[in-house]
C-alpha cells in the first residue's frame, strides 16, 4: 500500500499541469472579494485544515470512530467476502434495490436497531439530511432548527423551499415561543452537536414539539452506537423513540463506514423513493459496504465495554481540561471544542499541538461562525491512559500561552453565568 501511494505521488508530481480555460471575472471578483483575503492573511496561504503529517507517536483526536472498531477482523472478513463474491453486482440507484436484495436488509436492520418502521439508506449522513427533509416539509411548513444544527440540515429545509425558524441552542423554550408564533411544523435537532459534544434536551423538546403540533427530526450521528442500550441511540436511552417522526444519521461516526440513513413510517416509504433527489439520482453502496456496515452493526451491538471506556475518557479529558482552564462547559460529550476564536489564533493553538503530537480538527466557517473558529478534539474508547495523560500534559503546558480563560467564549460563559 505504502509503495503504491509513493507511486501516485511521483507520478502526480512529474505529470505537467494541463492548461485550462480561465475563470469568468465575476467569479474571480467573488474570489477575490470573499476569501483572499482569509487564504492570505488569516491562513497564511495554508488551506486551513491541513496542519503536519502526524508523526508516528501523535494521539489522534481528528476523527470519528468513537467504539475504534475500524480494522475490527469481523468487519474487514465480510468485506472482503463480499469483495471476493459479488462480481455480478449491478451498480444503480438505490430505488432499484429490491425488497430481498442486502440493501434492504441492511434497511430493515437499522429500521429495528432505532426502533423505527422504515430506514433508506444514503451515500452519506449529508445526503440522508437532505433528502428527508425535501420531502417532509415544503414552502407551507414552518421549519424549527436548532442554531447550532448541522449544515446538512438547513441545506435540506433549503432544499425543501421552507422557511426555516432558528431557535436559541438547546432552549426547548425559545423554540415553544416561535411556534406559538408561527403554527404547526417540523422540529429540527441534533441530539449530540457535531462542534461543542453539547447534548440536546430531548425530552423538553420532543414536549414541547407535542405541544405545538410539530413533527420531530432528531440527528442521531453522534450518539448513535455511543448512547443508549447496545448504542442504539439518545432517543432510545430516553425512550422517545417512538415519539419522534424521523431519525436520521451518519454511518461515518461510530459506524466508521461511508453512508448514511433515515427512518420514516410505512406509509411514507414509497412516496418519499420518489420524491428524495438524493436518493433516486445517487448509486447504493456498493455490495461490500453493506456488508461491512451489517457486520460492523453486530460489533456496536456488543460494544458495550467500548461504550464505557469512551465514557470514561470522555469525563477524565473534560475535567482535566477545565482545571487547566479550558472554557468547555458548554459541551458534555465526547466531542470537545477548544474554541479560540479568531481563525489565526486556532491554527496557531492547532500547530501547537501538533508539535507536540496531539492532532486535532480545526472548524471554522462555514462549519461555525465568523471568529468562533476551534479545534475540535475528538475521543474514542482505544485510547490509552498513556496517550490520554500526554493530551493533559500538553494542555497544561499550552494553557499559560494561549490562556484559554481569555478567549470569547470563556468571557461569554463568565457572563452567563453571572446573569444566572
Amino acid at each position: 500500500m505504502e509503495v503504491v501511494a509513493k507511486n501516485i505521488t511521483k507520478g502526480a508530481a512529474s505529470a505537467p499541469k494541463p492548461t485550462e480555460p480561465g475563470l469568468s471575472q465575476h467569479l474571480r471578483a467573488r474570489i477575490e472579494r470573499e476569501f483572499r483575503a482569509r487564504f492570505e492573511n488569516e491562513w497564511g496561504r495554508r488551506f486551513v485544515t491541513h496542519g503536519s503529517v502526524p508523526g508516528p507517536d501523535a494521539v489522534r483526536l481528528d476523527g470519528n470512530d468513537y467504539l475504534a472498531v475500524t480494522g475490527h477482523e469481523a468487519i474487514v472478513a465480510a468485506q472482503v467476502a463480499a469483495l471476493r463474491s459479488n462480481t455480478d453486482f449491478v451498480v444503480q440507484s438505490g430505488v432499484f434495490q429490491l425488497d430481498g436484495s442486502p440493501h434492504a436488509a441492511l434497511e430493515s436492520l437499522l429500521a429495528g436497531f432505532v426502533g423505527k418502521q422504515g430506514a433508506l439508506l444514503c451515500q452519506s449522513g449529508y445526503t440522508a439530511n437532505l433528502g428527508l427533509i425535501q420531502v417532509v416539509a415544503d414552502p407551507q411548513t414552518p421549519v424549527y432548527v436548532d442554531s447550532l444544527a448541522h449544515m446538512s440540515l438547513w441545506e435540506g429545509v433549503r432544499a425543501a423551499g421552507a422557511t426555516a425558524h432558528p431557535f436559541r441552542h438547546n432552549d426547548p423554550g425559545h423554540f415553544a415561543k416561535m411556534a406559538a408564533r408561527h403554527g404547526p411544523g417540523l422540529l429540527i435537532v441534533d441530539s449530540v452537536y457535531s462542534t461543542t459534544g453539547a447534548l440536546c434536551p430531548l425530552q423538553a423538546m420532543v414536549e414541547a414539539a407535542e405541544a405545538h403540533g410539530c413533527m420531530v427530526l432528531v440527528d442521531e450521528s453522534h450518539s448513535l452506537g455511543t448512547h443508549g442500550p447496545q448504542g442504539r441511540g439518545l432517543c432510545a436511552q430516553l425512550g422517545l423513540s417512538h415519539r419522534v417522526h424521523f431519525i436520521t444519521a451518519s454511518l461515518a461516526k461510530a459506524f466508521a463506514g461511508r453512508a448514511g440513513f433515515f427512518t420514516m413510517p410505512d406509509e411514507l416509504r414509497h412516496y418519499l423513493m420518489c420524491h428524495s433527489y438524493p436518493s433516486v439520482f445517487s448509486s447504493c453502496l456498493l455490495p461490500h459496504e453493506i456488508a461491512g456496515l451489517v457486520a460492523t452493526l453486530d460489533v456496536v451491538r456488543d460494544s458495550d465495554d467500548a461504550r464505557l471506556r469512551l465514557r470514561r475518557n470522555t469525563v477524565r479529558l473534560r475535567a482535566s481540561l477545565a482545571e487547566a482552564g479550558y472554557p468547555i462547559q458548554h459541551g458534555s460529550e465526547q466531542i470537545i471544542s477548544l474554541e479560540a476564536g479568531p481563525e489565526a489564533d486556532t491554527l496557531a493553538l492547532r500547530d501547537a499541538l501538533e508539535q507536540r503530537g496531539v492532532v486535532g480538527a480545526v472548524f471554522c466557517a462555514p462549519a461555525t461562525s465568523r471568529n468562533r473558529a476551534m479545534v475540535r478534539l475528538t475521543l474514542n474508547a482505544g485510547l490509552t491512559d498513556a496517550e490520554l495523560g500526554h493530551v493533559e500534559a500538553v494542555a497544561r503546558e499550552l494553557a499559560p500561552v494561549v490562556k484559554p480563560w481569555d478567549w470569547g467564549i470563556a468571557r461569554r460563559l463568565r457572563g452567563a453565568g453571572a446573569a444566572a
